[in-house]
């Protein structure tokens, strides 16, 4: 329609939101289940599951209940699995040996995995704080979390995971130094076929309290905060950094975590790093999605897969996610 401007404008945006096939054709960014890695946290009980308060729609799984979980995640399209034990409290000790017991929780549940499905990647966990009486992700001593101490801890940690059959060592203490070791530690016992997926940039965040109610370890926080070890979330310059030293000792991708509060992170890592990027999308962020879907002030699938899409719009190759199950049947039907 001519107007008093003529056919002003030229170019006009909306011509490719047209139809619904039309914004399919150029979308820029795809999510698909290939993206997701599903978290799972495993209890000592020996049957059954239960769900975790503060985390709606989230379970504690069973080594029994496992298999079902598991064959519905890859009939869904989702390639791993991210596991986190629930240890019982009269295990945790404040050298944290439970963490290198070779038959502890974590290892039987990879063995059972492993036994009965495969062809799913199984991403663990390197960190104190599940066996840890003090609640941190290293060796308290006189108050303090030990770096270097704690070094030798995560790589025997690491062993007794690779040896069940972990396929992705996934350090997420923000130890100095920890990747450099884990990575020679491996090699010098032939598993230089496991990956690492450094947790490179992990924030001293008000996120993860879910998770911390979910693998029981909030009540066992003493002494210093985990100030002293995860980054600021002021800073970004820092966090850089932190990949870099990861990068070069040896990591094989990156993980930035929380996810949503930390896009610009994920954007600048990508940019400069151009290693397979990875994000997790905390307790915190999940767990505030799904109580405002519960009050109807927002729609919980909408709102889910948009928060999804920021993450490959930022820059990652995947996501863990709590979403992962619902979001996969979303994208499938």
């Amino acid at each position: 329609m001519e107007t008093l401007f003529g056919s002003y404008p030229t170019t006009r945006m909306r011509r490719n939101r047209r139809f619904e096939w039309s914004r399919r054709m150029v979308r820029e960014n795809n999510l698909d289940p290939n993206d997701l890695i599903l978290p799972l946290f495993i209890k000592d009980e020996t049957h059954g599951s239960e769900f975790i308060e503060t985390m709606p729609g989230v379970r504690r799984y069973s080594i029994d209940e496992l298999s079902k979980i598991i064959k519905e995640t890859k009939s869904l399209g989702i390639p791993a699995v991210a596991l986190f034990p629930v240890i019982n409290p009269k295990l945790k000790t404040p050298d944290a040996e439970e963490a290198w017991n070779p038959d502890n929780l974590l290892c039987q549940a990879i063995r059972r995995i492993k036994e009965t499905h495969a062809d799913i990647g199984i991403i663990c966990d390197v960190a104190l704080d599940p066996f840890n009486s003090d609640g941190h992700d290293g060796l308290v001593q006189n108050g303090h979390v030990e770096n270097d101490t704690t070094l030798d801890a995560l790589c025997r940690q690491a062993l007794v995971q690779a040896q069940a059959g972990c396929d992705i060592i996934a350090p997420s203490d923000m130890m100095d130094g920890r990747i450099g070791k884990i990575r020679k530690f491996l090699d010098t016992h032939d598993y230089q076929k496991v990956m690492i997926m450094s947790y490179a940039a992990k924030f001293s965040s008000s996120f993860y309290g879910p998770f911390r109610d979910a693998i029981d370890s909030s009540g066992f926080l003493a002494g210093e905060t985990k100030d002293t070890y995860q980054i600021d979330p002021s800073n970004s310059d820092e966090a850089l950094r932190e990949v870099a030293l990861d990068i070069n000792e040896g990591a094989d991708m990156v993980m930035i975590k929380p996810g949503l509060p930390y896009l610009d992170i994920i954007w600048r890592v990508k940019e400069k790093f151009g290693l397979p990027t990875f994000a997790y999308n905390v307790s915190g962020e999940y767990s505030m999605i799904r109580f405002a879907a519960e009050a109807g002030a927002v729609d919980l699938n909408k709102v889910m897969l948009e928060t999804l899409i920021s993450f490959k719009r930022a820059g990652c190759n995947g996501v863990l996610t709590y979403f992962a199950i619902d979001a996969a049947r979303h994208l499938n039907s």
